[in-house]
């Protein structure tokens, strides 16, 4: 077992640790070669993950999830990704790989091994390697140009719908490409190295969430997107229509082509929590997974200065329809959902909702009681200073879980872009999380 003073004070890696499931390989076949002194390094670690998936803590840990993902009521579920943060848990110090697979494949281990050792949230260490698919980002017809100043910093882009009577011909639903070559040497690379120890899964993950606002912002800029509302009302529910019908019709490929994967095991769902349940797939499940099976997500972050009733009339018209193909679903990210919520619970069999940092607690609480999972994600910055608050971050925590008493609640902390430097940060929060959760 590596101590935690093992970890960071090292170079970052850069690489990208915005959610906790990979989405794309990302990988080209140029990128394919991995040093055999690199699979020895992976099969090692790989090994410490099998022996972490294996104990029986796990296997505690995926039953809770089920019983608190099914409403059951258990303790508050406490969960940490630390995203950023990653990359000052795990750097260049750790790191041992150097080809750009090995290295994704090697942090992805290293992250596994600090939460089955290390981290102690409630997030089980599961005996597998999951290779997502290499495909193209979305393309809905038109180029939308990005700056980015530096790699994981912020970043701006030109919007290319300047003008709705010129430009919004021009967008189409959208289209993308898989790499078949490429996922498939993946998923044959993967088998290879880690055969007999890890079980290896080409698991399509393909979206984050299949809300309609942020492709709309992309497209057209958040600037106009808000005077649309009221100056461009037709044309911006046409750009909504389109990209509504974008989302159908990946769906529909996803379908009619076997690529999707239930998510109902370790696989993270929505903007926080796991999917463990045995609510899904569906009683007539076959073994081609549809969307029906599986759990769905949809968010509207970009639209928090939107009246309720705008979203009511604007946005939620062209998210429900999407809703309404998947068998469980989640709502909502850093948005406040209390001012919407009267709209937000029509959404089909709607399951977990997010209560941001920036929401009303006592409220989302008295609405969710036990029929939903309150999904709270506390304030990240309390971590992102030298000397973390402990003693304010201990009340908060307490007042929360008194706030969510009678409700299925689960704590996340995520969002994180930095640890400032100091992983130990990520680990106490846990401690006290867990502490204050056991108590309620």
């Amino acid at each position: 077992m590596t101590a935690l003073e093992d970890y960071g004070t090292g170079l970052s890696t850069g690489l990208e640790q915005t959610v906790s499931e990979s989405i794309q390989t990302g990988f080209h076949e140029a990128d394919l070669t991995i040093f055999p002194e690199e699979r020895e390094i992976l099969r090692k670690l790989a090994e410490r993950v099998a022996t972490l998936a294996a104990l029986p803590e796990m296997r505690e840990k995926r039953e809770l999830w089920r019983r608190h993902n099914r409403l059951e009521k258990t303790r508050p579920v406490i969960f940490c990704d630390p995203e950023n943060g990653w990359n000052e848990i795990i750097t260049e110090r750790q790191m041992r790989c150097r080809t750009k697979i090995a290295r994704r494949w090697e942090m992805n281990l290293r992250k596994e091994i600090f939460w089955g050792e290390l981290m102690g949230d409630d997030r089980p260490v599961e005996a597998c390697f999951n290779v997502p698919y290499t495909c193209s980002a979305d393309c809905w017809g038109v180029e939308i140009k990005y700056h980015k100043p530096e790699q994981l910093g912020s970043y701006v882009w030109e919007s290319p719908v300047r003008n709705y009577s010129t430009d919004l011909g021009r967008i189409h639903p959208l289209t993308f490409e898989i790499d078949w070559a490429v996922s498939k040497a993946c998923y044959e690379l993967a088998s290879e190295i880690f055969r007999g120890i890890l079980t290896v899964r080409q698991k399509g993950t393909w979206w984050w969430s299949l809300g309609i606002t942020y492709p709309a912002i992309l497209l057209r800029g958040m600037q106009n997107i808000y005077t649309d509302f009221r100056d461009y009302p037709d044309e911006l529910r046409q750009l909504f229509s389109i990209i509504l019908q974008g989302h159908m019709n990946k769906l529909d490929y996803l379908e009619e082509n076997n690529l999707l994967s239930l998510n109902n095991d370790g696989t993270y769902v929505g903007s926080g929590g796991y999917g463990y349940t045995d609510e899904l797939p569906q009683s007539d499940f076959n073994g081609r997974v549809r969307c029906k099976d599986m759990w769905g997500f949809t968010e509207s972050q970009e639209s928090v200065g939107v009246s309720p009733k705008m979203y009511e009339e604007f946005i939620f018209p062209f998210e429900k329809p999407i809703m309404d193909r998947f068998g469980l679903t989640c709502y909502g990210c850093c948005e406040p959902v209390h001012t919407r919520w009267h709209v937000v619970k029509r959404h089909h069999r709607l399951r977990r909702v997010s209560c941001s940092a920036w929401a009303n607690l006592e409220m989302m609480a008295g609405y969710l009681q036990d029929d939903f999972i309150l999904s709270l994600k506390p304030n990240p910055a309390v971590l992102a200073v030298p000397s973390p608050d402990w003693g304010a971050i201990r009340s908060y925590l307490r007042e929360a879980v008194e706030l969510g008493r009678g409700c299925c609640l689960e704590i996340i902390m995520k969002d994180n872009h930095t640890l400032a430097c100091h992983p130990e940060h990520a680990v106490e929060w846990v401690r006290i999380a867990k502490e204050v959760a056991a108590n309620d």
